[in-house]
């Protein structure tokens, strides 16, 4: 990622975003429409937990907390850059192709004979050769994001279902299919999480601790005003799909070996997920807004209620209306809150009293 011009910065622990010439990112207050969105999203996570022990006496175990990570562990994965997207006022709704076409692109190959190394290395680049498919296409055509996104979802399952020969691969070595669903030694963390937090920790070291990184809630309030002030926004798209794609065949690999064999159907759906869970985490679908420690917050919440869910022997079809049910709160919530934001404003205002009329200059 490019480095950008910062003209004037503030200290992180000051609260406002820093100030870019020509762009108005003092307006309004993101840090503290951020705070409170995670200071609720910390207290639902408290009532899932509760509402999950009442339902199972064996809740707080360890084994449970492994299977929560285990099951959202890709789809975390596939949020954090998703999260920059959206930032910059994009969507990419081909995260979970991608991973089912990296997937499919390492079992064709180690059924073939390739070596696990090469088949893994083939499968990142081909989330490169994608990312930079939609990159190029948004960045630098101009096409808008949402409709290259639904069509690279198309292109890339089509292309997973033509190449394997049969709907899954063999089974992949045990030695490393064991990853995919056996925790860390000595603790009950999947590798996935372990991965996640890695890459959570750089997202959030960049987006909140880096002039690029901070650049992206610039472009996400005002690209044209952003472009104006030197930050190059077209590279900046692009690098960011290149890298969704990169880091959505990196889930690919995982999600391969946690059901030790390759699918072109793996992962069908989860985009909406992936979506949902990064809107609920605060992150405004119009871009400039949001933070990692929110997402991380969402994804604890759906991790926890689908294992809560699972535990209770809850149909998959009610956790898919509790999905969409997340997504319409995490558009619907953060508005709503904004609107009533307005009328105690215009209340306020309505009820002081009007300024005195200005004095007439004397007259000689």
């Amino acid at each position: 990622m490019s480095e950008t011009a910062v003209h004037a910065e503030t200290p992180r622990d000051s609260g406002p975003a820093p100030t870019y010439e020509g762009v108005d990112t003092a307006r309004p207050p993101r840090w503290r429409l951020a705070l409170r969105w995670e200071t609720a999203l910390v207290a639902i996570l408290l009532l899932t937990l509760l509402i999950g022990s009442n339902g199972s006496a064996r809740f707080f175990t360890g084994t449970t907390f492994f299977f929560a990570g285990l099951n959202i562990g890709e789809i975390a994965i596939m949020a954090l850059p998703l999260l920059m997207i959206v930032l910059i006022g994009e969507i990419d709704l081909s995260v979970a192709a991608m991973l089912a076409l990296s997937g499919a692109v390492m079992g064709v190959l180690w059924q073939s004979g390739t070596s696990f190394g090469v088949a893994v290395a083939a499968a990142l680049v081909t989330g490169l050769v994608g990312g930079a498919l939609n990159g190029y296409l948004i960045a630098y055509l101009g096409l808008p994001s949402i409709a290259v996104t639904i069509g690279s979802l198309t292109l890339f399952r089509g292309i997973a279902q033509i190449i394997l020969p049969n709907p899954t691969t063999t089974p992949f070595p045990t030695e490393v299919a064991t990853l995919g669903v056996l925790p860390i030694p000595g603790t009950q963390v999947p590798y996935s999480i372990a991965v996640f937090t890695v890459l959570a920790v750089a997202t959030a070291t960049f987006v909140h601790a880096t002039p690029s990184g901070r650049s992206l809630y610039a472009i996400g309030l005002q690209p044209e005003a952003a472009e104006f002030a030197g930050i190059r926004v077209t590279r900046v798209r692009f690098e960011l799909f290149v890298l969704s794609g990169l880091v959505c065949s990196l889930a690919g690999v995982l999600f391969a070996l946690k059901n030790s064999s390759a699918s072109y159907s793996a992962g069908f759906g989860l985009e909406l997920t992936v979506v949902a869970v990064v809107l609920f985490g605060g992150v405004s679908i119009f871009g400039g807004r949001g933070t990692v420690a929110g997402v991380v917050l969402s994804l604890a919440i759906v991790a926890v209620l689908q294992q809560a869910l699972t535990q209770q022997q809850v149909q998959a079809e009610v956790q898919n209306i509790v999905t969409g049910g997340l997504l319409l709160a995490s558009v619907l919530v953060p508005n709503a809150a904004a609107a009533g934001r307005r009328v105690r404003t215009a209340l306020r205002g309505r009820g002081r009293p009007a300024p005195p009329p200005p004095t007439p200059a004397p007259t000689p």
